[in-house]
């Protein structure tokens, strides 16, 4: 039996499990494949689907036949090129009419296997496999080491590939059970769970205030740490709520909820047009504000996400009493003194924000009229329609505890990582001028200073064999430095050098998997990888999540790197 490729897989992928998947009454089943001019047959029961190519996110540290993660009911599965896994330079082109993954099964892991095209099935016997030609005899098998096939197949002609001994040679050959770690109950690996905690203290005191802090039209505002639930891409619309002020956006939906949205151009008079007419354009983003216990939550529409600040609180001054009359400084809490006074920074008031939300409740979502039923039909729609998604975690009900746990999120070439909060002290803006370390480690970039404390600098890039950055351009002044480190003022800390910082994620643990096993090094500093819903996207978010305690160890992160490619 034979399927052309034109009458492959849909959009979404065929699953093989119907009769025929097993050896029967007609003997062994196969996949025929198709990669440049080799016909490779690889045994039907070992293969689970046959997809479209999906969209992928690029892992770190792997072999260079490795085209990245995609995802596949919910599960991580790394996908193969495998023509570059058989020795061919170039591999197969991405955007290739016909190209299809194969996803088989390989010691209780999927891995994506991508071809030029599926060319059908074939059904044959024992005595019509013919041994595999040992020496160049001009025949196409001869391209492919020997020891990777098992036979050729009359019936094709097709060699017969031994998938498990190729992916071994892709991924190092270990027992991949053993090499996962074992996920501790409803936490990350290695880390304690931080809840909603804020951010651990700096030092011994523990005195110092975390706040995550924003852009808007060009200034500085903060939110404590602590009061924030996570950050979220702004949505292409809102539903707008009759007779609200004009710093009420209206409603967005999340997770089947809706969130009431807060423009802070409007609520302080810093865009006199007012936010609707360009409140949700691209790369803007949403910082979920919960006042406390019992409250529901609120959004705030900022223009990006600058840095997790600590700071002394002696170091917040009360807005001075002539300004305090005013009305709108009735939000603020207070105002940080940042960088030696050359930088303030307004701090928001979560319970002040929360009343805006409330706000709302008058004549708008709280209505239960048509009118209000409407406008809750309306955001939720919008959501649906939404590319770039809006469900990245989900917001837990009132009074049922929170959802999951939350990560410092952030991107390198195009990927998302993420930390626990638990060990991420704060987030900084790339300092101008770094001062080399003599004989360091070719991904310590070299020390700086932070508050008296000299902190060894890790350029993630190098250490992970990324591309390397542009030093100058649009996007070197979103780069950040997060700290992390455990314990207390004598605990071991660096700073990790990142493109960009994407904001706080809450994920629940149900969405937290462990990481393919791609090589020794990637296993030891990227062990999870979250999974998250995106509305309007085929498939899900991946955000890789690295492991604190790697990171920390000097002496083994030298020890972990390999050569690139």
């Amino acid at each position: 039996m034979t399927i052309p490729p034109e009458a492959g897989p849909s959009d979404v992928g065929v699953l093989l499990d119907e009769p025929g998947h097993e050896a029967g009454e007609a003997g062994l089943a196969f996949l025929v494949v198709a990669v440049g001019d080799l016909r490779l047959a690889l045994p039907l029961p070992a293969v689970s689907a046959v997809i479209r190519p999906p969209a992928l996110l690029r892992i770190p540290l792997g072999p260079s036949s490795l085209d990245g993660l995609a995802q596949w009911q919910g599960e991580a599965v790394p996908v193969l090129d495998l023509s570059r896994a058989l020795g061919h330079a170039g591999g197969t082109p991405a955007g290739a009419r016909g190209r299809r993954v194969v996803l088989v099964l390989h010691r209780g892991q999927q891995v994506g296997l991508a071809v030029d095209a599926m060319v059908g099935i074939l059904h044959s016997s024992a005595d019509h496999i013919d041994p595999v030609a040992t020496e160049d005899d001009g025949s196409r098998s001869a391209m492919v080491d020997p020891v990777m096939l098992d036979g050729v197949l009359r019936e094709g002609p097709a060699t017969i590939l031994k998938t498990g001994l190729l992916i071994d040679r892709q991924f190092g050959d270990v027992d991949a059970a053993a090499a996962r770690p074992v996920k501790a109950a409803g936490g990350a690996i290695g880390t304690p769970r931080s809840g909603l905690a804020p951010l651990g203290p700096a030092g011994a005191g523990g005195t110092d205030a975390a706040l995550l802090v924003f852009g808007v039209a060009g200034q500085e505002f903060a939110i404590p740490v602590d009061r924030v639930r996570e950050v979220l891409p702004a949505p292409r619309e809102v539903a707008r709520m009759a007779r609200a002020r004009a710093h009420l956006l209206g409603v967005m939906s999340v997770r089947d909820q809706l969130l009431p949205l807060v423009g802070l151009r409007a609520l302080f008079g810093l865009d006199r047009a007012g936010d609707a007419a360009d409140a949700l354009s691209a790369g803007r983003r949403v910082v979920v504000v919960q006042a406390g216990t019992g409250h529901a939550p609120v959004g705030v529409l900022v223009d990006e996400v600058l840095e997790i600040l600590r700071i002394a609180p002696g170091l917040i001054d009360p807005v001075p009493p002539l300004l305090a009359r005013e009305p709108e400084f009735e939000d603020l809490d207070g105002i940080a003194r940042a960088d030696a006074g050359r930088r303030l920074v307004s701090v928001l008031s979560a319970d002040r924000l929360f009343r805006h939300g409330a706000a709302f409740g008058d004549g708008a979502v709280a209505d239960r009229g048509a009118e209000g039923q409407a406008a809750g039909q309306a955001a939720r729609q919008a959501a649906e329609e939404d590319g770039k998604g809006m469900k990245p975690a989900p917001i837990a009900e009132e009074g049922a505890g929170h959802a999951g746990e939350r990560f410092v999120v952030f991107r390198l070439a195009g990927v998302e990582y993420g930390l626990p909060v638990s060990v991420v002290r704060e987030v900084l803006r790339r300092p101008d001028a770094v001062t080399p370390l003599p004989n360091a480690p070719d991904f310590v970039t070299g020390v700086l200073t932070l508050r008296g404390e000299v902190l060894p600098l890790i350029d993630q890039r190098r250490l992970l064999n990324l591309p390397a950055a542009d030093a100058v351009g649009a996007g070197a002044a979103q780069c950040r430095v997060v700290v992390v480190g455990h314990g207390g003022a004598e605990a071991a800390r660096v700073g990790l050098m990142v493109d960009s910082l994407s904001g706080l994620f809450t994920i629940p643990p149900e969405r937290i998997g462990p990481a393919p096993a791609v090589s020794a090094a990637q296993r030891r500093l990227i062990r999870q990888v979250a999974t998250l819903e995106d509305a309007g996207v085929a498939g899900s978010r991946l955000i890789l999540l690295m492991e604190p305690e790697s990171l920390l160890d000097m002496d083994r992160l030298a020890g972990l790197l390999v050569p690139s490619g």
